[in-house]
């Protein structure tokens, strides 16, 4: 993709508010870490409150991946999760308009050299990613070790959109952004040696994967994973991000190659995938997107775990303005 451009359209006054909030966002972003923090925590206690139908979603996501624990130790959980939620927001902003420098200061790194090998003889590799609260700015410090392409979902708004891509892009001049749509353009960057980001954990229904437990509970998972490393001739890296919000730092941990993916059974390598994802949940369970609706799609004749959302209806414009 081209790089983001600015065009005088993006001054139109129905865009005022937005860069007004951007305005807002970056000069919180320029806080002290601590303040940024409990701003952040802060915002966690306002979502838990008044965001029910997330709340709702993340409590049933905990008791059905925790059900040995006690309803109150749950309930810690939760608002610890939330909380960390409200960081997410601080976090992007410093990602997004903080200098290189201040950010390097804040991160330790493990492991890269699982991602250097590869990339010396010329090997592509799958970056595989976890939807933990630290994603964005784990982007930003991935960007910073290594040569990383993005996969990118534009947005709606066009200002949030010119200002998305600018910040996730600023960090990385040897890496490119990729349409999430863009399969042949993430297999050909793969083919060429280049390292992709790919987070395989979220419930894009069935016809994209393939059933496989986490937690125990059947979850639709995608096969993409081992199919992008089968045909884009690939390594599988995990990475993840954690914060260690008392000490003000990160800690980045590239993980050994999983060396069993692609199997040439897509059933196995899902299995797989869960298996080490669960493993990574279990580790930093208070720091991870509960909020999503990771088990929405049910194998058949079992019932929902989630109430069905409803469909805003479309206003239809008046017989005269047709």
């Amino acid at each position: 993709m081209e790089k983001p451009h600015f065009r005088v359209a993006l001054l139109h006054p129905r865009y005022w508010l937005t860069w007004s909030l951007f305005g807002l966002w970056y000069l919180v972003a320029q806080l002290p870490y601590r303040w940024q923090m409990a701003l952040g925590r802060g915002l966690g206690k306002v979502m838990l409150r008044f965001a029910k139908s997330r709340r709702f979603i993340a409590e049933r996501n905990l008791a059905l991946c925790f059900p040995e624990l006690p309803p109150r130790k749950r309930e810690q959980l939760l608002r610890r999760n939330f909380a960390s939620h409200g960081i997410a927001l601080m976090e992007a902003g410093m990602a997004w308009f903080r200098s290189s420098h201040w950010l390097r200061k804040r991160f330790t790194i493990e492991g890269l050299e699982y991602l250097q090998a590869p990339y010396e003889r010329g090997q592509g590799v799958v970056m595989m990613a976890m939807h933990f609260t630290t994603l964005e700015i784990g982007a930003a410090f991935m960007s910073m070790s290594h040569p990383v392409d993005g996969m990118y979902r534009p947005h709606k708004n066009p200002v949030y959109d010119y200002m998305q891509r600018k910040g996730r892009e600023r960090h990385g001049e040897n890496s490119n952004v990729l349409q999430r749509k863009d399969v042949r353009g993430m297999l050909r960057a793969l083919q060429n040696g280049r390292a992709v980001w790919y987070a395989p954990d979220q419930d894009y229904g069935i016809k994209q994967g393939v059933f496989a437990p986490l937690f125990g509970v059947p979850a639709a998972t995608v096969t993409g994973t081992s199919r992008f490393a089968r045909v884009g001739r690939a390594q599988v890296v995990p990475y993840t991000v954690t914060r260690l919000e008392e000490k003000g730092l990160y800690h980045v941990k590239v993980f050994p190659p999983l060396a069993e993916i692609p199997s040439g059974d897509e059933q196995k390598d899902a299995v797989l995938v869960n298996q080490f994802v669960e493993a990574r949940m279990r580790e930093n369970p208070s720091q991870y997107m509960w909020v999503h609706r990771r088990f929405k799609t049910r194998p058949e004749g079992e019932e929902p775990f989630y109430p069905a959302r409803k469909r805003r209806r479309k206003k239809r414009k008046p017989l005269a303005s047709r």
